[in-house]
């Protein structure tokens, strides 16, 4: 007589994607970026919230520091063209260009396809769910 053992399924749990997400410059609302931060952490990514007014020298070294996939700025104060730029920019000197930048807040549409120029992934603006936003973050860096 020989016995069988059940056979146990291997458990699988989506990769974490190390998030830094960031609240550049003067604004001071950051409960959109602090909703953001919840729900990637609730999806199962790691996330560490910078807090307000950060530089962008800031984000870059916590980024660097943190061994990040993504950072995520939140800009509501209409310096999205100097934060992004100035940001995307320390990467490249760091030689940290590899941590794929993205953000969201008022942000008028003309100005996105700059952003994507300048290597901003995806930009959400006012209205995304964070439904979007995670899936977003699962179907392009989840692998």
């Amino acid at each position: 007589m020989t016995s069988t053992t059940p056979t146990e399924s291997p458990v699988t749990t989506p990769p974490r994607v190390r998030i830094v997400v960031g609240k550049p410059g003067l604004d001071g609302h950051d409960r959109g970026a602090k909703i953001v931060a919840r729900a990637l952490r609730d999806a199962g990514h790691e996330v560490v919230y910078t807090g307000l007014h950060q530089t962008p020298e800031q984000i870059v070294e916590t980024a660097i520091q943190e061994d990040a996939d993504l950072i995520g700025l939140s800009v509501l104060s209409g310096a999205h063209m100097t934060l992004f730029r100035r940001l995307l920019e320390l990467l490249r000197e760091r030689d940290a260009a590899d941590i794929v930048v993205f953000g969201g807040g008022i942000i008028p549409e003309d100005d996105i396809p700059v952003l994507e120029e300048l290597g901003v992934a995806k930009v959400f603006t006012p209205g995304a769910t964070t439904g979007e936003i995670t899936g977003w973050v699962a179907e392009h860096f989840a692998d």
